[in-house]
């Protein structure tokens, strides 16, 4: 009988904010990642890296500016870089979670490239939120140091740092990703979204910008033919009205209704947004598949029928 395969996108509340908060919640995470392995399940693991991404950034800032000497850092080796230390972090404590529970299993994970376009209109419009919070006045003080830094308000949870966020056009590492969950491994990949990468005459070049995590893990899940993509954020259900009196939660939706819904404007564009649409991206390039937004804690629940939000072509 066939395995099904899944790609599951953590969210943010899966890592934390800074690598002490991280080290505790990987363990977290790894109990339910290694709940789907034990229900037989092939899973490829994709995360995003923005608090990551942006203090390390800041950190070789510090450096660069400072007495020692150290060249600045380029963003796309900046990501590169988070891909490591949370890629370490997730292999490290699902292995051990997997040898705790006796599941015979293989945990790696690849260091991913995602090719782009230079003419993605994206690089003309930073949009993706990185690093730390900071209030208006931080921000501007910011903004007036390094005026080629560019700030927005973060659904009310303060002002970020954003960056160009393109569509991603291509994996450059799906042959190994697929080969490696087809042997049975579960795979961490496309982490941050994947080191973006634009194609020239002598070969890759990395490029300062963070790929949506979700849109990467779509992409790649309609790539390897998977059949759910799972995307796991902090609530059970995607609602409409939310946080309003008539708030409701959605069980099932397909494109029409969902896209009804992006038009209404009930989804935050820095929060649930870009994750239906990463779903509406999925569904539409591979019919067969099924999109599941839910929690972390609610996985294995919501593979099996339980509360989520599942988005499906038709």
């Amino acid at each position: 009988m066939k395995k099904e395969r899944i790609v599951v996108a953590l969210g943010g509340n899966a890592l934390g904010n800074n690598p002490q908060e991280q080290l505790a919640l990987v363990k977290e995470t790894a109990k339910s990642i290694v709940a789907l392995a034990e229900s037989g399940y092939e899973i490829v693991i994709g995360h995003g890296n923005g608090p990551q991404v942006g203090m390390i950034n800041l950190a070789m800032d510090y450096a660069a500016n400072g007495t020692a000497g150290t060249p600045a850092m380029p963003f796309a080796e900046c990501g590169a870089m988070s891909q490591g230390y949370i890629g370490y972090h997730l292999q490290q404590a699902i292995g051990d979670e997997l040898k705790r529970r006796n599941v015979k299993r293989e945990v790696v994970c690849v260091i991913t490239q995602v090719l782009v376009s230079e003419d993605d209109p994206a690089f003309t419009n930073p949009s993706k939120p990185i690093g730390m919070f900071y209030t208006k006045e931080q921000a501007d003080k910011i903004k007036a140091e390094k005026p080629d830094q560019t700030f927005v308000e973060d659904a009310g949870r303060g002002y970020r740092r954003v960056v160009p966020s393109p569509q991603p056009v291509a994996i450059i590492e799906r042959p190994v990703i697929e080969e490696l969950v087809a042997a049975g491994h579960i795979v961490i990949t496309v982490g941050g979204g994947g080191i973006p990468v634009l194609q020239k005459a002598d070969g890759l070049h990395g490029v300062d910008a963070v790929i949506d995590k979700d849109k990467s893990c779509a992409k790649l899940a309609a790539d390897v033919k998977a059949d759910k993509l799972v995307i796991l954020t902090a609530v059970e259900q995607v609602c409409i009205n939310f946080n309003k009196p008539n708030q409701q939660a959605l069980s099932k939706l397909n494109i029409a209704e969902a896209e009804k819904y992006i038009a209404e404007g009930h989804f935050a564009k820095g929060s649930m947004l870009p994750k239906v649409e990463a779903c509406l991206q999925f569904v539409r390039n591979y019919k067969d598949g099924q999109a599941v937004i839910t929690s972390l804690a609610n996985a294995g629940n919501a593979l099996k029928g339980g509360n989520s939000t599942v988005i499906t072509a038709n």
